[in-house]
């Protein structure tokens, strides 16, 4: 019965070109709808990281994502549009049928271009920085986002953090100026340089809390994920590390570059167990600078280093897909 009151529905608007403007008015509403929808969804600050992301692809990749987007939105209506098509075929409505598919592509080619116009629009009373007009077209991998927040929103922090990496850096070697040369000094410097950095380690999960939870949907393995990071803070320490090799030799700039990295994340990773309490957390970064500072005065770098990265991995892998929520500042 409910079959035979469909096949007679499609049967007359496709006869009548008045109830088949009225259907196309009705398709047209439901898609001014979704556009609505999506527009929302892209002005919410934890998306607002597309705007600088789809950028980095041609006008081609873009049309054809959001065309595949759109088809999946438009879908009701397809199969709807497409039984209707074959009621038409079967009774002969070529004109009909034809004029359909041509609408459904329309309202889909439409919609494509509406959302990429969107995403090279920003919400009103925001506009790109320089930094990010000048990288607009640049590859974003899904690690790098987090270094364009920091260069795009965060500018004075990371400013504030290098210029206390500098003040650390002088006081050691200012402290211990008569063993200077002692690779000890260098392994308790670069551990104070990560320790200076702990603002930014925790700057990274809120960030990652906040605006790429949809992240952990991903198809990227924990290992990966792990490399990604170490490449973030590469980049974060990269000042750093350029002094290490114009103070030190090759060899032990590379060690103490890789002791960096392995003690960032461990830092890093602490916070996938404990959760975002700037209170709790200092007090964790404070009991492991004692524990790496002595394994350092042992002359174990090496050992420190190893610990540290095992350690890190360990809290990565199995707490990674842990959610926390990010607390208001005056309660973190």
């Amino acid at each position: 019965m409910l079959l035979s009151y469909h096949k007679t529905l499609m049967l007359a608007f496709l006869t009548s070109p008045l109830l088949l403007v009225a259907v196309f008015g009705v398709w047209l509403l439901y898609i001014v709808k979704a556009w609505h929808y999506v527009a929302g969804q892209l002005a919410a600050p934890h998306h607002q990281f597309l705007f600088y992301s789809i950028s980095a692809y041609d006008k081609r990749s873009q049309f054809l994502s959001w065309l595949t987007i759109q088809f999946n939105i438009l879908l009701p209506i397809i199969v709807y549009g497409g039984l209707t098509i074959g009621v038409g075929v079967m009774h002969h409505c070529y004109l009909a049928s034809v004029v359909i598919i041509v609408y459904l592509l329309f309202l889909s080619v439409l919609s494509a271009l509406f959302c990429i116009r969107l995403t090279h629009t920003l919400p009103e009373g925001k506009q790109l920085s320089l930094f990010l007009r000048f990288g607009k077209s640049m590859p974003k991998p899904y690690f790098s986002l987090f270094i364009w927040h920091i260069f795009n929103q965060k500018k004075v922090a990371y400013t504030v953090i290098k210029v206390i990496s500098w003040v650390v850096i002088t006081a050691v070697f200012a402290l211990f100026d008569d063993v200077k040369h002692d690779a000890r000094v260098a392994g308790i410097a670069v551990l104070a340089i990560v320790v200076a950095h702990v603002a930014i380690v925790f700057e990274e999960r809120v960030f990652e809390e906040t605006f790429l939870r949809f992240g952990r949907n991903l198809p990227y393995n924990r290992a990966s994920l792990f490399g990604g990071f170490i490449l973030v803070y590469l980049v974060m320490l990269l000042p750093e590390i350029i002094w290490l090799y114009t103070r030190f030799d090759p060899l032990l700039a590379t060690q103490l570059t890789v002791f960096a990295l392995c003690a960032i994340m461990l830092f890093h990773s602490l916070l996938y167990r404990i959760g975002l309490t700037m209170d709790v957390y200092m007090q964790w970064v404070l009991g492991l600078f004692m524990i790496i500072f002595w394994i350092v005065m042992f002359k174990a770098i090496l050992l420190a280093t190893m610990l540290c990265v095992v350690v890190a991995f360990l809290l990565f892998y199995n707490n990674y897909y842990k959610s926390f929520a990010v607390l208001p500042e005056n309660e973190k």
